[in-house]
């Protein structure tokens, strides 16, 4: 682009100090750049090497070149995702891979089930239109801890979140309470997309979505891609804090996940 601004402008007979000052460089960068000065080329190169290392580094090599790609561009880089790998290989950093998670689904006893009324259809026009619950185990030299989420896939953020040792009705409305209370109280209409787990089936939390004016839907029994987008978050999770981070003591994991809804 800024090439071609050049371009016209010395077409049109605009002098390169004008054409310096539209694209906001001085005239000897832009006698060099023009005359294909490599040097400038390979300095970019050198930030772009040492900023794709840190922001590894950062994210304690959980990253790939496609989310290290879009930091770049959060920072104002133009660049491409090829390029991202190409550097990425040149000093050898690849991203640990993620192992898959084993299913925690179990389903409800009981014939009761709530219709799919998402149907895998992952998205929303506002706030408190679609809310998604599900599980998932934080490990601990202790033992597991349970971390039950809401995330609204609106904002793709976690709105209520709960541990506890014991994967039941009781988490999985705790989780649910929190998001209610961070977004005020008034959540009547909103749907939670959820698996069948025996949690979500239970009726005290049926009660409670009752009474709080939420509707259920939930997805095919064993089919994760129904319930995906709170499903990659817990895998992201897993692998980016479980997967690095070796917790000595559940009040340890109990810390750092509190930490991260904060």
């Amino acid at each position: 682009m800024a090439r071609f601004i050049a371009t016209q402008r010395v077409r049109h007979g605009i002098p390169h100090a004008s054409a310096c000052r539209a694209l906001g460089v001085s005239q000897a960068w832009f006698y060099k750049w023009w005359h294909g000065d490599v040097s400038l080329r390979r300095a970019r190169k050198r930030a772009l090497v040492g900023l794709v290392a840190a922001l590894f580094a950062r994210h304690h090599g959980t990253y790939g070149s496609p989310r290290i790609t879009a930091d770049l561009r959060d920072l104002g880089w133009r660049v491409s995702e090829n390029t991202v790998a190409g550097l990425m290989r040149e000093q050898h950093l690849v991203a640990r891979r993620r192992t898959r998670r084993r299913g925690g689904t179990r389903p409800g006893r009981g014939r009761w089930r709530a219709p799919d009324l998402v149907c895998r259809d992952f998205h929303a026009t506002r706030a408190n239109q679609r809310w998604f619950g599900d599980g998932t185990e934080i490990n601990t030299a202790e033992g597991k801890l349970q971390l039950a989420s809401v995330l609204d896939v609106y904002s793709r953020r976690i709105v209520g979140f709960a541990l506890d040792e014991h994967h039941d009705a009781a988490l999985a409305y705790g989780a649910l309470a929190m998001a209610v209370a961070v977004r005020g109280g008034q959540v009547a209409g909103v749907v939670l997309h959820t698996d069948q787990g025996s949690e979500y089936t239970a009726g005290v939390f049926r009660a409670a979505c009752d009474r709080l004016g939420i509707v259920q839907s939930m997805g095919r029994p064993g089919s994760a891609l129904d319930n995906a987008v709170i499903e990659a978050f817990h895998s992201t999770l897993t692998f980016e804090l479980r997967a690095v981070e070796e917790f000595p003591t559940k009040a340890a994991a109990r810390q750092r996940v509190c930490g991260l809804g904060g």
